[in-house]
């Protein structure tokens, strides 16, 4: 039998054809970043299923290519997809698997996390008032000696914490498919149905009947065309890429002054500005003008000393870029502090993140838009999805003004995450967590960091499954119904992860 035939007889999935698959999508933007929307493209026809994909160089310029109709092999279905295996996806996926869902986990890179391991991040903000699998997460990772604890943050070895996440999946029951990336969305009567996601196997639609994006960046969303908002409104500027540096070779006692969360204790302040005056000492500045040396356990280090300003997190193009130039300087910059001598005589880079940090990406509109408003008033919400306590943290847009940190006029003491702000508003069938949930610019610097991620993806996780389950959407759960689910999954795992958490 030939192959063409061997796939037809196959259980296939046919795209909406040529018209379709050449509609140029990527989401319908909102309020004044509408603008940013790049396709005008025709829709397909209404008895056809809706697709979209993201715009390229050569659409930029006006050059297209027609992909041909074909028909594309269907994997199983699945109750739950999760799009992303970051601290939201992983999260996600693994609630979802818990709650008895059928649940496929899709990642775009070789390994699950995300900015906690592709991304080398290195350390978790805002989790000290989180229960739930984010206490759970942060005992395993200390009764494994794989982080360690220091002022307000939790500092963890990324290559620990890749193992610890493949073990968590696994206990759960959740099937993982790694070096896979989702490039279209197909949607039925508004309800997202199917998607289709390149890999080495070739081109393979998935079905379910809840989604779940937590691609960081909003990328599923925008493909099942969902609304969306990008960067600060009105101008569209976003917050800085940043690469990220583990070093060893230095000695704790010696570099202790220049390690934030290690210096304060010791009297000697302003850690970050003492490293931004030693780089320049060495003949160099940093495009981050508050470099920061992170502590993960004696012996290894992490470095964030770069800011990579004006780049779109949609253009592979650009990402690429921004990649190289930052990789290239964070080595300058280490290379120039080794030869002041010590305490840098040794200082090494053992390795930079894989995929570079990327602090902003779309904010789909959702069923609530959480905004400054909230920071202001410490909102409460009775569909508290999580209570978030960082701080405004705008890295400047505008390397010409200021190349740190944006000041607030006003300081954050706390608010609240509603489920309903992880509900697509457009359409059904799909929740978002992580950075990507409906926020506005200055809300989304406070709520993107990894402590709020995870029970975001917990809950996504625990009402996309009750969703599956019970063949509702995602928008008809009561809350009272996911949150007494999500506290029996959470009760099971108590007499190890009890923090003493509100959220």
């Amino acid at each position: 039998m030939k192959k063409e035939e061997s796939l037809a007889t196959r259980r296939g999935f046919m795209g909406a054809g040529a018209a379709a698959l050449a509609a140029a999508a990527g989401g319908k933007v909102f309020g004044a970043e509408a603008e940013h929307n790049p396709s005008a493209a025709p829709a397909p026809s209404a008895d056809a299923p809706q697709s979209s994909s993201a715009s390229s160089d050569a659409a930029a310029v006006g050059r297209t290519f027609v992909e041909p109709e074909r028909r594309v092999p269907l994997v199983d279905d699945c109750d739950v997809i999760v799009c992303g295996a970051g601290p939201a996806g992983v999260s996600a996926a693994i609630a979802s698997a818990r709650c008895g869902a059928k649940t496929r986990l899709i990642e775009a890179r070789g390994c699950l996390g995300g900015v906690w391991t592709a991304g080398l991040l290195s350390w978790i903000l805002d989790w000290k008032n989180k229960s739930g699998f984010m206490a759970e997460l942060r005992q395993r990772l200390l009764d494994t000696k794989s982080a360690a604890i220091y002022d307000n943050d939790l500092g963890y070895m990324p290559e620990r914490m890749k193992w610890l996440l493949e073990q968590l999946c696994s206990e759960a029951g959740v099937r993982v498919q790694l070096h896979t990336r989702v490039s279209a969305a197909y949607c039925e009567q508004g309800r997202l149905t199917t998607i289709v996601a390149d890999s080495k196997s070739g081109r393979e639609a998935f079905r379910a009947k809840v989604f779940i994006d937590a691609t960081g960046d909003g990328d599923l969303a925008a493909q099942a065309g969902c609304t969306f908002a990008v960067g600060r409104q009105g101008s569209r500027q976003t917050q800085p890429m940043s690469m990220i540096a583990m070093l060893v070779g230095l000695d704790p006692k010696a570099v202790a002054r220049f390690v934030r969360g290690l210096a304060e204790p010791l009297g000697e302040m302003r850690p970050k500005m003492r490293l931004y005056e030693e780089m320049q000492r060495a003949g160099v500045t940093p495009s981050y003008a508050q470099p920061t040396l992170f502590y993960i356990r004696d012996g290894l280090y992490c470095m964030m000393a770069n800011h990579e300003y004006g780049v779109s997190a949609f253009s592979a193009a650009e990402i690429t870029e921004a990649t190289l130039r930052s990789r290239a300087e964070v080595h300058r910059l280490i290379e120039s502090l080794r030869t002041l001598g010590e305490p840098w005589t040794n200082v090494q880079i053992v390795a930079t993140n894989e995929h570079i940090g990327v602090r902003e990406g779309r904010r789909v509109k959702g069923l609530y838009e959480v905004t400054i408003d909230d920071l202001r008033q410490s909102k409460e919400h009775e569909d508290a999805v999580c209570r978030v306590t960082f701080p405004i943290d705008v890295h400047a847009t505008d390397p010409s003004k200021e190349k740190g940190i944006e000041r607030a006029d006003f300081r954050v003491k706390y608010y609240d995450i509603p489920y309903r702000a992880l509900v697509a508003k457009d359409v059904h069938g799909l929740l978002t967590a992580g950075r990507c949930i409906s926020g506005d610019f200055i809300a989304h610097s406070s709520y993107r960091v990894t402590g709020n991620a995870v029970p975001m993806g917990e809950t996504a996780g625990v009402a996309a499954a009750l969703a599956a389950q019970s063949n509702r959407l995602p928008s008809e759960l009561p809350w009272t119904e996911i949150h007494a689910r999500r506290e029996q999954l959470r009760a099971a795992s108590a007499p190890l992860a009890d923090c003493g958490g509100n959220a």
